[in-house]
């Protein structure tokens, strides 16, 4: 057998030369059933080196020896040949297609803290990072300081926008990846990383006994963008920008899923080498180590350089942000090191960041594109946001197709109107806003209306802000209060999201808050509603029953009342008591609550005083009874952790009130901190699958009595009496 012609034999890391899959094959495959099975195992042996170098030619060099089609071709032909000689090996690259799923992340702890990096967008800010490392490196054994040393030699790199993560090998064999997490620990995501094509299952080469690594995982721009476009196909919502699907996919338990996502990964930094069983020694620095890393066929970038002093690691950045937008991946800065390895133990590191690294941050991107139209959106609060509609533009490797104006002050401020050329940024490099006009094409600025588009109510104004002042009369606010009040942050009712709000809205089932409580007189519109179907009714109507006795704190936290959280909705509750107490409370006697002020109390006192508002809650209290605050009564349950599905023979709110007042922690969904779920009549699916998967027990209501006595604690609260 030949080398193949298209291939240089000293350029390979993965295959023998004679190996005929290296290039397009001129034969049809031999059909399977003509195989004995070390015939095929061999051939097996064949394929899995081909696709390894493949993999590596295309992902780490971008240097294809082949055509995707045959690339498919090989792969399918490996999958055929396992299957049917049960021939799947631990490292074979078949197991990236995904395929099952996990049912938590475990935890890792890191080989070497995977700690963070000073960072600035300052050329000054870097230039005293360089004067502190050479005043550092100029200091003797007995602490004395020396002026400073020469200009200290730098490696340069980009800084990627992606989700660190470490990846070990042990005897050049992948065996284990986790996210950074807290630096110290990470979730466990080996299986997740193991779908990554750039990620050897093998190292090349001659690689340390163990190696630890630290890599960058993300999806490439183009990659993105083409994967954004099927979503929308498939009317799903789109990514917001590269790193969020990039970290999102990473935790996703689904490994299929995993595999769909284009992700891709750059190492660039040890954390580990142990060459104690073989191997080479660790190299003196840190291109070195790059070098090393390329050479085991580890997905190195090629844009590192050496900078033989700190201008010349400025004008590296400089370059690199000119060059930024023909870049395949997302960058937000360069990374400048120290290059010597012995120089950097010297530096050593702070708690949280390196001495011997520093990171010159990129400005946030902009762009020109034209305001095709400007939109006033109505939130839940009332408040009115205008939002510029763009012709979509490439905003960091983002299509960027609306923009926020904030409020007509700042409308005023930039002078925009509909059809102005203007420049978009995003903030953070996440959040698009328009920047400034950089041609008008309009004599004025565009006239923020009067009157809510949604209900027509006058607009009211407190200074640069515009409000609706219609309330939860307002369709627009009632829709969002209705999906706030049934969310975490409200009741909890399961199986009424967003979606199923707007589908309710559109169906004229549920206009306003009260309307909820009346879904039970309509429960055979409910049914027929597509996706739903009797039991899904049933459920939903269950958990709307079950949510007619709330604490008073949860209630009004529900109520969306502009200001009034979580924390502020329980200062309130235990001050007044009751909702009739809250709701009549005067602004002197609002401010009397703690961590509430004359504006908090004003914006209670607007709310409650409102007539739409009024009538509304008027129509809720006929089915809702909020539950008077009760006074904390002990400890016999701290450090435990409740939640609740189902009916209990009294409310579930009075349940976690209960609970609560004796020290325990009661929460609205299950994680593998929860210590029990109690289980009522007719109870939800999704918490009991939660329990299931994280084993928490679950006790039906007979039990969590019992749970209960055993503390000196009755249930129900009323045989107290």
């Amino acid at each position: 057998m030949s080398t193949p012609a298209e291939v240089d034999a000293d350029d390979l890391r993965y295959a023998d030369p004679d190996n005929p899959y290296l290039v397009d094959p001129d034969t049809e495959f031999t059909p399977v059933k003509d195989f004995d099975a070390d015939a095929a195992a061999d051939e097996a042996d064949l394929l899995r080196a081909a696709i390894r170098e493949h993999d590596h030619r295309y992902y780490a060099r971008s240097d294809p020896l082949i055509a995707d089609r045959t690339y498919d071709a090989l792969f399918a032909r490996l999958e055929e040949l396992e299957d049917a000689f049960d021939l799947a090996a631990d490292d074979s690259p078949t197991r990236r297609v995904g395929g099952g799923t996990l049912d938590e992340l475990g935890t890792v702890e890191h080989a070497a803290p995977m700690l963070s990096i000073d960072q600035s967008g300052e050329a000054e800010d870097v230039r005293e990072f360089d004067r502190r490392v050479r005043r550092e490196l100029a200091r003797g054994g007995d602490g004395e300081s020396a002026e400073v040393v020469d200009d200290v030699d730098y490696s340069c790199e980009p800084k990627f926008d992606g989700l660190s993560v470490e990846v070990v090998y042990e005897d050049g064999r992948y065996v284990q990846a986790a996210t950074r997490g807290d630096g110290r620990t990470g979730d466990d995501v080996t299986e997740q990383v193991r779908t990554i094509s750039s990620v050897p299952e093998r190292l090349a080469g001659d690689p340390p006994a163990t190696l630890a690594v630290r890599g960058e995982v993300f999806i490439p721009r183009d990659a993105f963008q083409e994967h954004n476009r099927e979503r929308v196909e498939e009317g799903k919502e789109p990514f917001a920008n590269p790193r969020n699907a990039a970290a999102g996919t990473l935790r996703q338990l689904d490994l299929d899923a995993v595999a769909d996502r284009p992700l891709d990964c750059f190492f660039y930094d040890v954390l580990g080498w142990d060459a104690d069983a073989g191997g080479p020694d660790h190299p003196d620095t840190h291109l070195a180590e790059l070098d090393a890393l390329r050479s085991f066929g580890l997905h190195v970038n090629d844009r590192a350089e050496l900078a033989a002093d700190i201008e010349a690691a400025i004008d590296y950045r400089d370059r690199l942000l000119a060059e930024r937008e023909d870049l395949n991946y997302e960058i937000d800065g360069t990374v400048i090191k120290v290059n010597d390895r012995a120089a950097c133990e010297r530096l050593g590191t702070k708690s949280r960041s390196y001495r011997w690294a520093f990171a010159y941050k990129f400005p946030a991107r902009h762009e020109v594109t034209t305001v095709e139209d400007i939109v006033v959106q109505v939130g839940r609060t009332g408040r009115l946001t205008p939002v510029a509609l763009l012709d979509p533009v490439d905003v960091g490797g983002v299509t960027v197709s609306r923009a926020t104006l904030h409020n007509p002050d700042e409308i005023a401020s930039l002078g925009v109107n509909v059809g102005d050329e203007v420049r978009v940024k995003r903030a953070g490099d996440v959040i698009p806003q328009v920047a400034e006009v950089v041609e008008s094409h309009s004599d004025t600025a565009y006239e923020f209306p009067g009157e809510c588009p949604v209900c027509g109510s006058e607009v009211e104004r407190d200074g640069p802000l515009a409000f609706c002042p219609n309330g939860l009369a307002c369709p627009a606010q009632a829709e969002r209060a209705v999906v706030h009040y049934a969310s975490r942050g409200g009741l909890d009712i399961e199986g009424l999201g967003e979606e199923s709000v707007e589908q309710l809205r559109e169906a004229g089932l549920v206009e306003t808050l009260p309307d909820l409580y009346r879904l039970s007189d309509r429960r055979e519109e409910l049914a027929e509603l597509e996706g739903w179907g009797e039991t899904s009714a049933g459920n939903l109507i269950r958990e709307i029953e079950s949510s007619t006795e709330p604490e008073l704190a949860e209630f009004l936290a529900a109520l969306g009342i502009h200001e009034v959280g979580a924390a502020t909705a329980r200062n309130l509750a235990r001050h007044f008591g009751t909702f009739d107490a809250v709701r009549n409370a005067s602004e002197s006697e609002l401010v009397e609550v703690d961590d509430i002020g004359e504006t908090v109390a004003r914006t209670v006192r607007d709310f409650f005083e409102t007539e739409q508002n009024a009538r509304v809650i008027d129509d809720l209290l006929q089915y809702v009874d909020p539950q008077a605050d009760e006074t904390d009564t002990g400890d016999a349950l701290d450090g435990l952790t409740f939640v609740f599905t189902g009916s209990l023979s009294t409310s579930r709110s009075v349940a976690q009130d209960l609970v609560e007042t004796h020290g325990a922690n009661a929460t609205s969904s299950v994680s593998g901190n929860t210590d029990y779920l109690v289980v009522g009549d007719s109870p939800g699916t999704s918490k009991r699958e939660d329990a299931d998967a994280n084993d928490v027990p679950e006790l039906d209501e007979a039990a969590f009595a019992g749970l209960l006595a055993e503390r000196g604690i009755d249930w129900p609260p009323e045989a107290e009496e």
